[in-house]
Parts: C-alpha cells; structure tokens; sequence
C-alpha cells in the first residue's frame, strides 16, 4: 500500500496548512520552507533549481506568496511567479517551463482564512511522502541558515502571468474533445483560482455557458459555493432548467456535477463513465485505481466492462502512486479528484470535468439518469474527534466493535476506518447492501464508538487544521 511510515508533522496529505498568518502558515514559515525546498532539489543533484509559483485567490495569498518567493531566490532558486492559478495550472507551468518543480499557496476547500504551500516535482505531480520527509527535515538542518548564496548565485524572479491562458489553451484543445457545445451548463468556480480564465474557457466549449461565482475579492474562496455547498449550484440549475451543474472547489484540481434534478454526480460516478469510455476504446491500461472511501457500486459498474478496480488510501497522491504501480490509466476519489493520465498528470476539475462530458456524449448517455442507473450502495460517514488518533484506534473497544460490524456486514458490506489527514478526526464509513442493513450495523457501532470519544475530545478553539 502507497504511502511512509516516517514520522512528519507540518506535512499532511496535501501539503503544509493552517491558519494564514497563524501556527504553521506565518510568512516565517514559509520562507523556511521555500528555502527547505530548493535545498532538497540541490540535494538531489539539481544544481540551479527553477520553480514555478502560483496561488488562489485568498486575501493572504500575496503574503504567504511573496515570503515563499523570498526563501526560494534566497536559497538560489529561480522563481517564475504565475499569479492567480489553478494549482494544474502550476503543474502545466512547470511541464511548459522545464521546471525543477513548483510550489502552490492554497489551502483548497478550506475557508478564506486558512492557507497553505505544496511543492511539486519535475514531472507535474506532487511530491511522495518521503520526499516531503525530507524537505521537513532540512528545517531543523544547520545548512538551512549556513547556506547563503551571493552576487549571481542569488535567484531571480520572473512574471509569467501569461501561462494561465496558456494553460486554459491547453485545456480547450486537449480535454474539449467531443462535448455537446448546445448543452446547457451553470459552472461555479468558487471565487477561486479558475476565475480569471473560467468564463472566456467555457464559452469556447459551449454556446451559453452561465458562469456563477467567479468574482473573488480575497475573502469568499469557498464561501457558500464550489464543491463544499453545492446548494445555490443546484437551485440555479433546477430554476432555470439547465442540463448540467460543475462545482469546482478553491484551487480547481477537484470537480463535481449535479444533474438537471438537483441530484450530485459525483466523482465515483465520473470514474464510471470515463472508464467505461476508455475502456470501449481500449484506452484503460490496468484498470481504475479507486480510493476506499468510493462505492462499491463503482466496482461493480466496472466489473460489467472487464475493468478492475484496485484500492488505495485517501488522497490523490496514492491515487497516482497506485496508478503507476498496476499501470492504470484512470484513478480517483468520490471527492472529485479525477487523473486520467494520458491528459493530465495530477487533479485537474477543469480537465476531468470536460473529459466527463466528452466520455457521456461519447457513449450516449444520458446525464439525467446516471444518478437512478448508478445504484450507490447506502453509506454513512461519521467523524469522531481525537487528539491521538492512532492511540484511539488501538483501543481493545473500538477494534472489537468495527470486527463485530464487519462480521455482522459479511460479504453485504464493508467498514473503512482511518484517520484525518487535515484534522484531529477519526473517521468511520460503514457501507451497507440495504438501509435497514445499514441503520442496524452503523447505529450500534457509532453508539460503542461514541463512549470512547468523550474522554478524547479536544478543545475546539485550540484545533490546528492543516494538510
């Protein structure tokens, strides 16, 4: 299974993050980090590191951006600051630019007042744990305040503001493939990093796109809309009759639908209909590379197509490592993080999104119906809060409660237990064939659950959520 058993505690499954200006996301630390960053690329053989750097549209992005700029030149790194990008867009960057590799300020589908830095390498994708291993360790390292270049060796900072466009060029001719340009499309861009390109993209593929959300002013990323609150998405859609609804979250490398009844497409249902079109076209390599949180009824779909579906933990990182392993084509997550990867080599809700229209009109489905038709296995998901959350899942208690649950489930279900990577949560799935099945099992495994909770619980206030 992907994934490091070293000990980390600034990097979590998706980068460093916290509140800016605050705990871990201060301009001092992310100074560091940059600094910590080019370190590790001269490391590891790269004697004048370049990367590229872009941001969403979060009011702290400029500070945290500027401080990370500083670490990076100041360590010797070359930097090309991109602006207000979608953190795919940074992946093109560093493709387009021949980058050593790239770091993004986001904090995703958190709030405004969070953010956060994660580094990418040469090949577009992000970095493995181990490597974010290292790069945590060069921060308790001598050489991080000995190592000062000077004169010519200092790096130096280029705008390439102009490689957005690029990028939503790129997306047009590479993923508008055979969409229906006559289908009626609403498309929030959650006051995010897709906002500056969102509206000129989307009427290049379709007649009458209507684009919602696109005006941010550093304080509504996420606020009441993209993939996190989908409500006024779905009340938009339904009033005014549209075929289709896309949520795209902060830093639009996640993508979700709903349909012409206000129902949710979500991402086990993309992967289902672009691996079926794959598939027919003999396009799917190993298979589909699902995380555990997805639907058994996803494997199920697939399994009529010939197309194995393998596991792998929760994040879109192990989604790819696990891609790479069985030389899978296509992975992704219930989310909306989808990577098909003869396209894109990272999360792209851009690219995943119009692949999935291209794969529906491919292959003559009907978007109304595929919510009835997918048939999703009934599941319940609940959080329970812990500051130690591996001391919390050993407990003799718990372990014999899930056991029991899974006994009771057999082959009608399945139980998934795993901690938060984002915060101090543990998090218990149950899936079952049949809602009474369900509401049996999960009622009197939560109920167990909950009594070893009460002594676990941290004070709210002094949380610190990062990723």
């Amino acid at each position: 299974m992907p994934g490091c058993e070293r000990n980390r505690c600034l990097f979590g499954t998706d980068g460093v993050r916290d509140v800016a200006n605050r705990g871990l996301m201060t301009p001092e630390m992310a100074l560091r980090l940059g600094r910590s960053y080019v370190l590790f690329l001269i490391e590891n053989g790269i004697s004048r590191p370049s990367v590229a750097v872009g941001r969403d549209t979060r009011r702290s992005g400029p500070m945290i951006e500027s401080a990370l700029i500083s670490g990076l030149t100041s360590a010797g790194a070359d930097v090309s600051e991109l602006g207000i990008i979608p953190t795919p867009g940074v992946s093109f960057a560093v493709s387009r630019l021949s980058c050593s590799g790239g770091a993004v300020v986001s904090a995703s589908h958190n709030s405004s007042e969070y953010n956060g830095i994660k580094f990418i390498g040469p090949d577009g994708c992000k970095l493995s744990d181990d490597s974010e291993a290292e790069i945590e360790d060069y921060l308790g390292d001598i050489l991080l305040d000995e190592w000062r270049p000077t004169g010519p060796s200092v790096g130096c900072v280029l705008s390439r503001h102009s490689l957005c466009k690029e990028y939503a060029d790129w997306i047009v001719n590479t993923c508008c493939i055979n969409v229906d340009r006559e289908m009626s499309v609403v498309v929030d861009c959650a006051n995010g990093a897709a906002s500056p390109v969102a509206a000129e993209l989307f009427r290049r593929c379709f007649r009458n796109p209507v684009v919602i959300e696109d005006n941010p002013d550093g304080t509504n990323i996420n606020e009441q809309c993209g993939v996190m609150h989908t409500n006024n998405l779905i009340s938009q859609v339904v009033a005014g009759g549209h075929d289709l609804g896309m949520a795209l979250d902060g830093d639009a490398d996640r993508v979700l639908f709903v349909d012409r009844k206000g129902r949710l497409i979500d991402g086990d249902i993309m992967l289902w209909i672009i691996g079926k079109w794959l598939s027919r076209e003999n396009r799917i390599g190993g298979g589909v590379v699902a995380s555990v949180m997805s639907n058994k009824a996803l494997e199920e779909h697939l399994h009529e197509e010939g197309v194995p579906v393998t596991r792998c933990p929760v994040g879109d990182r192990y989604v790819l490592e696990t891609m790479r392993t069985i030389n899978a084509r296509l992975g992704g997550e219930q989310s909306g993080h989808v990577i098909a990867s003869e396209y894109f080599a990272t999360g792209d809700g851009l690219c995943s999104g119009l692949l999935f229209l291209t794969a529906c009109r491919s292959l003559r489905e009907d978007t109304e119906t595929l919510v009835d038709r997918f048939g999703r296995y009934p599941q319940v998901l609940r959080n329970f809060h812990s500051l130690d959350k591996d001391e919390f899942l050993k407990r003799e208690s718990v372990e014999e409660a899930v056991n029991k649950a899974s006994r009771d489930l057999g082959e009608f279900g399945r139980i998934v237990v795993r901690p938060s990577g984002t915060e101090p949560l543990v998090r218990i799935l149950v899936e079952a064939k049949d809602d009474q099945m369900l509401r049996s099992v999960s009622e009197s495994l939560f109920e167990t659950i909950r009594k070893e909770e009460s002594g676990s619980r941290p004070d709210r206030s002094a949380e610190v959520k990062y990723l």
